[in-house]
């Protein structure tokens, strides 16, 4: 199957990357610090977390659609070629996690703008550290990300 490309500024975030946030995530309500001690908290919320810090379920998933859009914003404006809603799904989890700033400077974009999208794809599964070390969350993440970014 051919996969149709688009420019990527035209593509949405789909239910089915928000659903995916939200599982790869998980949803915590207390303000918590993640593997390389930065506060977080609902599904994987960064920006402005207090230690102490509240959520309800609902708020936290208000707050991860626009997250979610801010995010897919900032990637769209690193992607010089046209791609697929299931790269840019992936894309999009992946830069979810490891922030717009590292997705841009990241080799995959280099790759990717290239139009070596395979190789771009493959780049995900690079990323499965943090603080250093491992962690096998990260590469499950990172299998199902490529998993979707090859369609």
């Amino acid at each position: 199957m051919t996969k149709v490309r688009t420019a990527a500024a035209s593509l949405v975030v789909s239910a089915s990357v928000l659903v995916g946030l939200a599982v790869h995530e998980g949803y915590v309500g207390t303000a918590y610090r993640d593997p390389v001690g930065i506060p977080t908290i609902g599904f994987g919320e960064t920006a402005g977390v207090q230690m102490g810090q509240t959520t309800t379920p609902v708020r936290a998933m208000i707050q991860l659609l626009d997250s979610a859009n801010k995010h897919a914003k900032g990637m769209v404006e690193c992607i010089k070629v046209p791609i697929s809603q299931n790269e840019f799904d992936a894309y999009l989890d992946f830069t979810y996690n490891v922030g717009v700033g590292a997705f841009c400077r990241s080799g995959l974009v280099r790759l990717l703008n290239q139009g070596k999208y395979e190789e771009a794809c493959a780049e995900l599964k690079k990323w499965v550290y943090a603080g250093g070390k491992v962690l096998p969350g990260l590469v499950t993440r990172r299998e199902k990300e490529y998993q979707t970014c090859m369609g």
